[in-house]
């Protein structure tokens, strides 16, 4: 019997498997990521698009990773919500101008380096200017680039599904030990 295909939801949803600790037990987490609206729902910070550092979470979550992008930008330059929320921090955070928005759906994103020209308990549209970009994010390997975060709940996710581009990598169930091919 064929398999129905996936609703709107299901196709927007990401199911990560890890351990909870050294020898500890399998945790099976399911993240809805909104995917990319055609009306533009969700908007790149600073455009266009150029990736500078992609994401690459780490295997266990207190191991060392990159838990977010870094996006190549012009200096001085203007970054944007990437999506409708409410500020939730604004402000400096170890050395650095951090902008943090929480979304509709548990998501937050999360934007640095910057000066920010919002408050937190500030409502912001998709698109609007949040801040003004800063120079001198350590990993950025160009000139200076915005570091963009999202999260939901305590998982790291790839910010670039928000607007159809990012990665999904395929993790096995546990129990099994299929070879790739």
């Amino acid at each position: 019997m064929a398999r129905a295909a996936p609703s709107a939801a299901e196709a927007s949803a990401l199911t990560v498997t890890t351990p909870a600790g050294p020898g500890g037990p399998v945790t099976r987490i399911r993240a809805d990521v909104p995917a990319a609206a055609p009306g533009g729902s969700w908007r790149p910070p600073i455009g266009p698009i150029d990736v500078e550092t992609r994401f690459d979470p780490p295997p266990l979550p207190w191991m060392p990773g990159h838990r977010g992008v870094d996006l190549g930008a012009a200096a001085d330059g203007s970054v944007r919500a990437a999506g409708a929320g409410t500020v939730v921090f604004a402000g400096d955070l170890a050395g650095r101008g951090v902008v943090s928005i929480d979304h509709a759906g548990g998501l937050r994103t999360t934007y640095e380096p910057v000066d920010a020209l919002v408050a937190p308990g500030d409502a912001v549209a998709a698109g609007k200017v949040i801040g003004r970009l800063q120079a001198g994010h350590a990993s950025c390997p160009g000139a200076i680039c915005l570091h963009l975060g999202l999260k939901r709940g305590p998982l790291y996710l790839d910010p670039l599904l928000l607007f159809g581009q990012g990665q999904v990598r395929l993790l096995p169930r546990p129990g099994r030990a299929e070879a790739a091919p």
